[in-house]
């Protein structure tokens, strides 16, 4: 019976872990719980599994013990489902790369107290990429990673920051109408620019970083879901094709992410092809993808990896894409509702108003 109690516990523990992120309040113990769904579809699988051991035909307490833990693990696999290999492809591939139009990326959070940066420069001579973007980066990240990229990166942004939220983007194609903007937060900065490919066509990029539901700073989620809405939107207007890359401090199945895609109406590479997991590196079960880059469907897929473990608690991204704007229509996703985007901008809304009343 003692153990039969256990499995009934322990089985109310995953119920209540899926059913906590339905709460409509975004402080950051409710918020917290957007992340582990890898971890919670395992567990609620355990918990079903382990239930029939003690489960009981003739009571009906144990069918809706394990009802619940059934839906449960739908839910929570449905969550994961769409970045398993089992999943078709948001981005399709091209197999036909055009050096001109082709673009090689690569984001890493360095962890702005890590001093290993010469693993950082290992990981940026494997991939050789066109547009590197770091952050986290002080003053003594940028000297160090300037230092080792200046002979092949002669366009730079940098913003060096002492408060973890520095941000440095390289880049061998020429960078134009660079700017430096701080969406929500004067202190939380990202970056816009354009590249130019050798080709002529220009690509508009987006560089950002937004703070986390943290309790001792940001104990709510609204600055990280409002710069997610500002730069959702700058997406949506822009007339070129568009990459959003950097650390999201969010993952990609989260409400908010989700609706950033819907709104942007941007294209997440993981789709059909794994989780890719950028944090936290060197944790084997707390696990999840923090770190994106989203790209509009004027892009196809050419490769996409996690590179090496350089101490941070981010593994760096690389992804390749090709420039193929003939097959836009091929894989546009559907459009936000009007709904959506009144939620998009309410986002926005919230975060200037507690934001105002912090000044006063």
């Amino acid at each position: 019976m003692r153990f039969k109690h256990f499995l009934q516990g322990f089985a109310i523990v995953a119920i209540i872990l899926t059913i906590i992120p339905f709460i409509a309040v975004n402080y950051w113990w409710i918020r917290i719980f957007d992340f582990p769904h890898l971890q919670l579809t395992g567990l609620t699988l355990l918990a079903l599994l382990a239930y029939f051991l003690r489960f009981e035909i003739k009571f009906y307490g144990d069918y809706l013990f394990v009802f619940a833990l059934g839906a449960c693990f739908i839910y929570q696999l449905s969550k994961i489902w769409t970045y398993t290999p089992l999943a078709p492809y948001e981005v399709m591939e091209i197999r036909n790369t055009g050096a001109d139009e082709t673009i090689k990326i690569f984001t890493s959070n360095v962890y702005q107290h890590n001093k290993e940066w010469s693993k950082v420069a290992d990981q940026i001579k494997k991939y050789d990429s066109d547009v590197l973007l770091f952050t986290e980066t002080n003053k003594w990240w940028v000297n160090k990673l300037t230092n080792v990229t200046k002979s092949k990166y002669r366009y730079k942004v940098s913003v060096p920051l002492e408060n973890t939220y520095g941000m440095l983007m390289l880049s061998k194609i020429p960078l134009l109408d660079t700017k430096v903007r701080y969406l929500v937060d004067d202190s939380i900065p990202s970056i816009k620019a354009k590249l130019k490919l050798p080709s002529g066509d220009l690509i508009q990029i987006f560089g950002i970083h937004p703070t986390p539901p943290l309790p001792q700073k940001n104990p709510t989620s609204t600055d990280r879901d409002a710069e997610l809405m500002k730069i959702a939107l700058d997406s949506r207007q822009s007339d070129l094709p568009v990459i959003v890359m950097g650390d999201f401090n969010d993952v990609a199945w989260s409400e908010s992410t989700q609706l950033f895609q819907q709104i942007s109406g941007l294209l997440d590479m993981r789709k059909g092809r794994g989780l890719f997991n950028t944090y936290k590196a060197g944790n084997f079960i707390l696990k999840w993808p923090l770190d994106h880059i989203f790209i509009s469907a004027d892009f196809r897929f050419v490769d996409m990896e996690l590179g090496a473990n350089v101490d941070s608690d981010h593994l760096p991204i690389y992804a390749e894409i090709q420039l193929y704007p003939k097959g836009k229509s091929e894989q546009i996703i559907e459009g936000p509702s009007k709904s959506q985007l009144e939620k998009a901008r309410d986002e926005v809304e919230k975060a200037r108003s507690e934001n105002t009343r912090k000044e006063h």
